[in-house]
């Protein structure tokens, strides 16, 4: 290999641990909802937007970031991308009221913002033509990378809390187990920061910036000296040639002739958070204790989940030039319904209820007179189960020992809903997962993509905040069962919207698709 092709792959690497960061940090939380409920009383509005506040500031930091990485430079924005990673994970870790907790996590979603959009970017203006795809889906990797690593670093401090070694107290993991599961990103968060000044500075944001020879200079670093003069004098043209035209404006969005392309991209990117993978991702070891198989069960699957996600979304980068967009979008939605419908059965197929050898085991804390009351009573679902247990303990009891309960009185097909689970993980995953950015990339002609995709990408964001939000609430009003087949409802929609209203845009040029779309 090349000295040149192992300095492009080192500057990516570099780059897209930015998007391990953002999945890191978005996904961490799943393992932290358990503990923060009880240790800061949070109704379930409140650990919903726990959960979603990183994804608001996540929306405005996209917003932001494109513009001023304009102005002072790709590389400026990720260190302070990874300077507000390293704030948002010791202060997490060390606030102590709810309301530092979530001013911590709204620094953190900045920072993700800030990754999601110019990660990405950096590296198509520094990869070779031929391997920009390539290099560019490093970054989509990464991401489902960090999701996968949060949910067995958060196993991990969880083991680590259970065990006897003198050291591991000292510690406090087993008292401030949260605490270190938001703290340990502040580790990679430094790496990226010291990382970023190995990196040379965008040779095409150079350009824009009128550094001609510091621009070439880093190109030389890229490609042969020939290919590198051809390439910025093209960028050179290219500027050149955009200062005498209009710049577009977020009206032209809203253009009869983008009518087509605007509606498929709303279709793909609201869709994309509305069936729920957000609730399953930022909250599995919640899910799975639902199932009743206990806590450190539920961690342990709860890292399946993210060896599924990592497993499928390199499978989906596989085979989407080779299958085509709308086969993997139309596949991996009726496998999302599909799979949806399987949990929502599950677990309106459950019972609960405590026999008396199970109230002997309960922790010493729970009255057992009041819990005696409800010994061999058996409830149909796990709202009529919940209530009965505020009614008898209370609510605070009850609260800080639902998933104790739950554990000791849930009597369900729990295979069935690991099935249902890692099925949706998987499916979504191969399909619309990592095809929405492919599509957005090509939907939208040259002149509007940057600020169409911003678009696209804002509603997509501002749904998941609201999926992740409400995901707790709507368990303790619909339960679970009701939960999960609203989102196969939503997922049924997607489908057929997919299947009429989704074009395939395999094997044809941007040209050739804006011929075809933009009327």
């Amino acid at each position: 290999m090349s000295s040149k092709k192992v300095f492009i792959i080192k500057i990516a690497a570099i780059v897209a641990l930015g998007g391990f960061l953002l999945g890191f940090d978005a996904s961490v939380i799943s393992g932290v909802v358990k503990f923060i409920e009880p240790e800061f009383n949070l109704t379930k509005i409140q650990l919903g937007w726990a959960v979603s506040s990183i994804t608001l500031t996540a929306a405005l930091g996209m917003v932001i970031s494109g513009p001023m990485s304009d102005k002072y430079g790709r590389r400026k924005i990720l260190k302070y991308a990874a300077i507000l990673f390293t704030i948002s994970a010791i202060g997490s870790a060390l606030a102590g009221t709810f309301f530092w907790l979530i001013v911590f996590r709204m620094i953190g979603g900045l920072g993700v913002g800030a990754a999601l959009i110019i990660a990405p970017m950096y590296i198509a203006e520094v990869a070779p033509p031929e391997k920009r795809g390539q290099l560019v889906s490093f970054n989509q990797l990464n991401i489902v990378i960090g999701i996968s690593i949060a949910f067995f670093t958060n196993y991990f401090i969880l083991e680590l809390g259970n065990s006897e070694a003198e050291w591991t107290k000292t510690l406090g993991f087993d008292t401030w187990n949260w605490r270190w599961m938001l703290g340990l990103e502040a580790l990679p968060a430094i790496l990226y920061y010291f990382g970023l000044f190995q990196i040379p500075r965008s040779p095409r944001w150079l350009m824009t910036k009128n550094k001609k020879e510091e621009a070439l200079a880093v190109m030389k670093q890229l490609v042969s000296e020939e290919e590198a003069v051809s390439q910025i004098n093209a960028v050179q043209k290219s500027i050149k040639e955009d200062k005498g035209k209009q710049k577009s404006k977020l009206g032209d969005l809203f253009k009869k002739s983008m009518r087509k392309v605007l509606i498929i991209g709303l279709i793909v990117g609201i869709f994309q958070q509305i069936v729920g993978i957000n609730a399953v991702l930022f909250y599995a070891p919640m899910i799975f204790e639902q199932t009743g198989i206990g806590t450190n069960a539920a961690f342990v699957q709860a890292a399946l989940v993210g060896l599924t996600n990592l497993g499928f979304t390199i499978l989906a980068m596989l085979v989407i030039d080779k299958l085509g967009r709308k086969p993997l979008l139309i596949i991996g939605m009726a496998g999302i319904a599909i799979c949806l419908f399987l949990l929502s059965y599950g677990f309106h197929d459950a019972t609960y209820s405590l026999s008396k050898e199970a109230i002997v085991n309960l922790p010493k804390e729970i009255n057992q007179e009041q819990i005696v009351q409800l010994q061999d009573k058996v409830f149909e679902s796990d709202l009529e189960f919940k209530t009965a247990l505020v009614s008898t303990l209370g609510e605070e009891m009850a609260l800080t020992y639902e998933s104790t309960l739950i554990t000791a009185s849930a009597k369900m097909n729990t295979l069935l809903i690991l099935i249902g689970i890692i099925g949706f993980v998987g499916t979504f995953a191969m399909s619309i997962g990592p095809v929405m950015w492919v599509l957005f990339s090509e939907l939208f002609p040259n002149r509007i993509r940057g600020l169409a995709i911003s678009f696209v990408g804002l509603i997509n964001l501002t749904v998941a905040f609201l999926v992740q939000l409400l995901f707790p609430w709507e368990l303790s009003i619909l339960g679970n069962a009701s939960t999960f087949l609203l989102f196969g409802l939503f997922a049924v929609v997607g489908f057929i919207l997919i299947w009429f209203k989704v074009p395939e845009t395999k094997g044809k040029s941007l040209e050739e698709l804006e011929d075809l779309l933009i009327k």
